[in-house]
């Protein structure tokens, strides 16, 4: 069989050369039978037609009788506190979406059989609503969110749909419980849209019903006594991903196996996992975070690197703000106080060898990790073939790259900088 004959799944593949090589690939056309969850058919006559897609102008809203009292603010942990409301959408083959409903947070009832728990179809984002000292509450590029939600979906043959009219969902559930969103600075209303498989039958097959829903949790600040550089067990017993897997997706999968590895790497007294894959130890991502490294080149140029988006990168909403602002200062389209005038950005592989040679020539400058939950984690150490990279850090515990970026960035997702990633949802 020739590759020309393979389907659904054709495989493109590219080697990326300069400074280092890897073979890359990724799928061009995964599921590609199940990708349009979209299209129906007709019972009588078997043709196609296209099913209803979420609606925001069929939402209602059921509020609840029994609202909970706010917690303190410095005593909230990380998904344990969640708001009065949720939102529900559901999805049926034969029918499409259901009408959205925003009613009381509480229990979801599930068949025994149903497909999420058997064959883990399921799905999620993490997002996060911010209130600006004006009153303003808003949220940080949900487009984005919606697309690579999209992707997901599309990855585990589950229904897609339309973002925007998700957004305008989301919106009215933010606004009934925008008072869970803490007035403290640094703090943030977290939002978990997430999308399961509900259908109560065995066997591996796309489902015929799902479930869309989106629950709220409000959050403090991730460095609450400030930055403390973590360090880092570079993981060669263990892989977040492989070559044409799931690694560019957001699924709920993908979570569960990198426990047992963050608790050996615990057990070695460090904070998270490196995650290196293949025989060269190529960095891939930071524990649930997209990775990125600084180094000087022999000619004193700062380069910014983080891993290309090759199939086993997971497509971060904050990965791609930092490459747009270090490539926005680069160009002169706007300027960062504190980045190095001349600063080339890199989307290539990196691998340990050469975080090894960087370190040893004093050409390595910093290495830090990008995700929603903490938006930039600096790194100290890297333990690796029983020995430890020391990784530079300054005295308030980030770098002369990373903090400029956090800087500019947290000023625009708390509203002290105007910017069009900002959703408004309520004034």
């Amino acid at each position: 069989m020739s590759f020309s004959q393979l389907r659904p799944t054709q495989l493109c593949f590219s080697r990326l050369t300069q400074p280092a090589t890897r073979l890359s690939w990724r799928s061009t056309a995964i599921g590609r039978r199940y990708m349009s969850q979209g299209i129906g058919r007709d019972f009588m006559t078997g043709e196609a037609v296209a099913s209803p897609d979420i609606e925001s102008s069929r939402l209602t809203i059921t509020k609840t009788t029994s609202p909970k009292e706010l917690p303190p603010s410095k005593s909230l942990l990380f998904g344990r506190t969640f708001s009065d409301h949720m939102l529900r959408i559901p999805w049926a083959e034969a029918t499409g979406w259901g009408a959205p409903s925003i009613v009381p947070f509480s229990d979801i009832n599930l068949s025994p059989g149903a497909t999420v728990l058997h064959y883990a179809q399921s799905l999620f984002e993490g997002m996060k609503a911010y209130r600006h000292e004006d009153g303003t509450v808003t949220m940080f590029r949900p487009d984005m969110n919606m697309k690579r939600m999209n992707s997901s979906a599309q990855r585990l043959a589950l229904p897609t749909f339309n973002g925007a009219a998700l957004i305008d969902c989301m919106k009215e559930l933010i606004s009934l419980d925008r008072n869970w969103i803490p007035k403290e600075p640094g703090h943030s209303l977290y939002i978990r849209p997430t999308l399961i498989g509900t259908n109560g039958t065995l066997g591996v097959a796309p489902p015929n019903e799902a479930l869309l829903f989106v629950i709220t949790s409000p959050a403090g600040p991730y460095y609450p006594q400030g930055f403390k550089p973590v360090p880092l067990h570079g993981t060669t017993e263990y892989i977040r991903a492989a070559p044409g897997g799931t690694g560019a997706y957001k699924l709920s999968a993908n979570y569960a196996p990198g426990v047992v590895a963050q608790k050996s790497a615990a057990k070695q007294g460090y904070a998270q996992n490196l995650w290196l894959h293949g025989p060269e130890h190529w960095l891939t991502e930071v524990g649930t975070m997209n990775l990125f490294v600084v180094i000087k080149d022999r000619d004193g140029v700062t380069e910014l690197i983080t891993p290309p988006l090759d199939g086993m990168i997971l497509p971060g909403v904050t990965r791609d703000s930092v490459l747009t602002l270090a490539r926005n200062h680069a160009s002169g389209a706007k300027r960062l106080q504190g980045l190095p005038d001349a600063i080339k950005i890199s989307e290539r592989p990196i691998n340990m060898a050469e975080i090894i040679l960087s370190s040893k020539e004093g050409r390595l400058v910093e290495l830090f990790g990008t995700g929603t939950a903490a938006v930039v984690t600096p790194v100290e150490r890297i333990g690796y073939n029983g020995g430890d990279v020391m990784i530079p850090t300054g005295k308030d515990g980030m770098g002369p790259v990373s903090k400029p970026l956090w800087t500019e960035l947290v000023g625009i997702q708390t509203g002290a900088i105007k910017s069009d990633w900002n959703y408004v949802v309520a004034k």
